[in-house]
């Protein structure tokens, strides 16, 4: 340029990893929550090598003992160590509540993208199939189907991710009708690419941040039912530990062991605020708008 004038520099793109960053310092519960899942992470993966307990041996000469350097947060009904029952009791809880999530925004999210790519009359029995299956009280569908098949941690998982489907496939229905109308997709849709390709590939990325937010909360919320059944009985059996059935077991000390109801409770509580404020920030992470620096 004439006189050596700079051209002024445009602003990038920002990383996945500059937004995340920059979402996360601004949003204190997001951070939190980070901070928890990792530690939760860490502690669930190391539990083999920490010096605890067996969660699952009954010891009924050291019942509801308290803390003590040999059990940290005292024993239970029958003798066994609390903090190692938590620690075991949180890997299945948390496997249980993840596995059914994904299986769940799978399901859904096919069938909301066939929908809303396909349209017509694919599209209308899709969604009266949906609105059928939404009819239906889901709590006590998963009542009927745990008291027909059992209550083992697949048959748990399955029928969590097969009566929660429907959500997901609503709102990602919803997001592939806006896009496929979209300049990109009738271009790629002109040069001759398959249908299967576009749905997956080019339409279906634009409803990431809705399928990531329908995950974390998902998880969350599968850890409340799987608690809820197990209060009733029909979550995951015993000696299995999950903090749903021992929120179950403590109800009958409330008064002489409020702490072994507030052990789990607590873990719940704060797993399921962590999973939602960090699939917040997952989501602001993944808006185009927040990486373009606008």
């Amino acid at each position: 340029m004439a006189g050596g004038e700079a051209r002024p520099r445009r602003p990038g793109r920002r990383t996945l990893a500059q937004v995340f960053l920059d979402s996360l310092l601004r949003n204190k519960l997001a951070l939190f929550g980070t901070a928890w899942l990792l530690l939760v992470c860490i502690v669930l993966v190391t539990e083999p090598v920490l010096p605890l307990p067996s969660p699952t041996r009954i010891n009924i000469s050291n019942t509801f003992a308290k803390p003590s350097s040999q059990h940290l947060l005292g024993t239970d009904e029958n003798g066994r160590d609390v903090l190692a029952r938590l620690i075991d009791g949180g890997r299945v809880s948390i496997l249980v509540g993840i596995v059914s999530a994904l299986l769940t925004v799978v399901v859904g999210g096919t069938l909301g993208v066939v929908a809303g790519y396909a349209g017509g009359p694919v599209d209308r029995v899709i969604m009266r199939v949906t609105d059928g299956v939404l009819s239906i009280p889901v709590f006590f569908l998963l009542l009927a189907v745990v008291a027909l098949f059992g209550s083992s941690i697949t048959v748990l998982v399955l029928a969590l991710s097969f009566t929660r489907w429907m959500g997901p496939a609503r709102l990602i229905r919803g997001e592939i009708m806006r896009v496929k109308e979209l300049e990109y997709a009738t271009a790629v849709r002109g040069l001759g690419a398959g249908h299967l390709r576009i749905m997956f590939r080019h339409l279906l990325p634009q409803a990431m941040p809705v399928l990531i937010v329908a995950t974390s909360i998902g998880v969350g919320n599968v850890m409340l039912v799987e608690a809820g059944l197990s209060f009733l009985g029909l979550g995951i059996a015993p000696p299995t530990p999950s903090w749903g059935n021992m929120l179950t077991a403590s109800q009958f000390y409330m008064w002489s062991a409020p702490q072994l109801a507030v052990y789990p409770g607590l873990m719940i509580l704060l797993t399921v605020l962590a999973f939602n404020a960090v699939g917040d920030v997952i989501r602001d992470t993944l808006d185009p708008r927040r990486r373009s620096g606008g």
